[in-house]
Parts: C-alpha cells; structure tokens; sequence
C-alpha cells in the first residue's frame, strides 16, 4: 500500500509535357515520379513532426508551469488498453473528465492527448467529455459540467471538473477516486496564477455520490470566473470533507498554463443586476438551489465521438457534446 498523497485542505504537373528542373535538366513527370514524390512527402512530414514534439517536451521540461505563447503542438499519446476491465491493474473506478469548452481548439489539441498518457501511465480507467457551448451567450462553464455530470456514461462513477488550459505534469498528482471527500488536484499552493485559501477551480475530482449530495453547481454565472467560489459554499454546505495534495514538492511549476491569446472582453462584464445576484451567492445571503438535479439542462446533440487526428490513434479522441444553454432569468 503506497502512503497517501492526500490531506485536508487548510497540402499542376502539365500532362506529358516536359519541365525544366533545377539545373536545366528536361525530364518527363510519370505516375512513378510522383509516387516517389509523394512517399518523401509523408516520410519528411512524419519526421519534422516526430521532431518538433521532441522540442515542445524539452521546453516543458525547462520550463514547467509556465504560461506559452503561440499554439501549442501535441505529440503522439500512449493509447489506453482497449479492454480496461481484463487488467485488474487498472482498478475499479472510471473517471469521467469534463472538460467545459469554447473556440479554443489549439489547447483542446494538446489537452486531449495529454491527458490520455498522463492517465494511462497512472492506470486510471477514463473518459474525456468535450462540453462544446455553441449559443451566442457569454460562457457558462458550471451549467457545461451540470451537462457533462448529467450526460456522463453509467460506468464512470467518479468526475473530474477540468479546465481545457491546465495540463498535470506531476506524476505524482493523484487522479484516483476520492472516496472520503473532493479532492483538489490544483490547490491553491500549486496552481500557477490562483492562491487563496477557498480556491478550488482548475481541476476537481468528485464522486458523483458526493456531486449529486451538492446538487452540482450554480447554473447562474455567465462569463469568466467566481463560479468555483460558490461551489466552495455547496461542498461544505453538505457537510463534505475537501482534500488536497501533500508530498508535492514542485509548486508552482506542477502544472503547464496553456495561454489563450484571444481576449473575450464581453466574458469580462458583468451588468448591475448580474453583480447584485453574484453579491448575494457568493456572500451566502442569496440560495441557489438549482443545479444539475434541480433544473436539467441537455445538450443539443447527442454525445458523438471526437477524432481530433485519426494518424495518432485512438488517444486523440473524445466525447462531444455540442450543448446551447437557456437564458437562465429566473428569480433565486
């Protein structure tokens, strides 16, 4: 029995006409030339491929936890066992990986295949759900993993509230199932830009027992943020336990900060009446008790699966669930 890692949280040839070629060679292009072609094509594109990834993980080595610029290129996963329940090594639980997700395809690219290695070599059984926001409204990121708990398969038992930019290069960080309470895998002491106390975004991993016993989270903030400070209010309204890592050693550079340099301005700004509401939650004052059980919320299409690039094998895939939200005005 390893020792707990988890404590409480304090791309036109002519026909048959000849070309001059470099050097004022004339030669004649056949189908057996371009066949040639074609095969050195695909053998230098294979290999600048094999060593640009190369270059990307040396970077991430040197530079762990820090935020990049320009779009980010992923290397090739280890693809999971194709049957996870053959192999006792794996374990019992299954994890449902929510990911709330808008227009940023570059992350979602390098995310995916991370994710599947890093949770392959840990033996966790998974699943990634890609929760796809396609309304005109501003982000709803807590009603997109109402979704994703709601629309998770049966055989997972267990969440992981994940945010699409932060990427776990710690093999140390625990993904497995949080039985005695929700553990916080980016506390605020190794998340690289948020630190207070009550902190519990980033990456989250509930039981669904213990989701469903919150009644999930508020489905009332639209735009950027404060939404995992009202689900703090829910976990210990229920009177849950909330863990975090211990033993971790490299702080802030425990995980990679994907940088988005697309502003969306209009996520930013909250109206007088959206600010006096938010007031009233976050202060308590004001009871939000809808949620994934109080009110539904399904996506607009069924869950398909995603192949982000089918020359990578099955790690490059995900579920996608294209989801349009409800205005939702109702009165607390």
């Amino acid at each position: 029995m390893l020792p707990s890692r988890r404590k409480a949280a304090q791309l036109p040839w002519e026909d048959g006409r000849a070309r001059l070629l470099p050097g004022g060679l004339r030669r004649k292009c056949s189908i057996f030339h371009l066949f040639i072609a074609f095969l050195l094509l695909v053998f230098f594109s294979l290999l600048w491929l094999q060593l640009s990834c190369s270059g990307d993980m040396a970077q991430v080595t040197r530079g762990q936890g820090q935020e990049t610029s320009g779009p980010p290129r992923a290397c090739p996963p280890e693809p999971p066992p194709e049957h996870w329940e053959e192999d006792e090594s794996w374990g019992p639980h299954r994890l449902a990986v929510l990911v709330p997700f808008r227009e940023r395809f570059e992350e979602l690219l390098v995310f995916v295949p991370h994710m599947h290695r890093f949770l392959s070599r840990k033996r966790i059984q998974h699943h990634i759900y890609v929760l796809n926001q396609v309304d005109h409204f501003r982000f709803n990121r807590a009603a997109l993993i109402n979704v994703g708990f709601l629309e998770s398969s049966n055989s997972t038992d267990y969440i992981a509230m994940h945010d699409v930019d932060l990427l776990p290069l710690n093999e140390e960080l625990d993904y497995g199932f949080p039985e005695a309470g929700p553990f916080h895998v980016a506390s605020p002491e190794l998340h690289p830009l948020y630190h207070y106390k009550t902190y519990v975004g980033g990456i989250l991993l509930l039981s669904k027992q213990h989701y469903q016993l919150c009644n999930g989270m508020s489905n009332r903030f639209w735009g950027w943020g404060r939404e995992d400070d009202e689900f703090y209010r829910r976990i210990k309204g229920a009177g849950l336990q909330l863990f975090r890592p211990s033993g971790i050693t490299t702080g802030y550079q425990t995980f990679r900060h994907l940088h988005d340099p697309a502003w969306r301005k209009r996520d930013q700004k909250r109206i007088a009446a959206q600010k006096q509401v938010l007031a009233g939650l976050l202060s308590g004052v004001v009871r939000d008790r809808q949620g994934p059980i109080g009110l539904v919320i399904s996506p607009s299409s069924p869950l398909a699966q995603m192949v982000l690039s089918p020359l990578l094998g099955p790690g490059q895939s995900a579920g996608l669930l294209h989801s349009t939200l409800p205005c939702l005005v109702a009165a607390v």
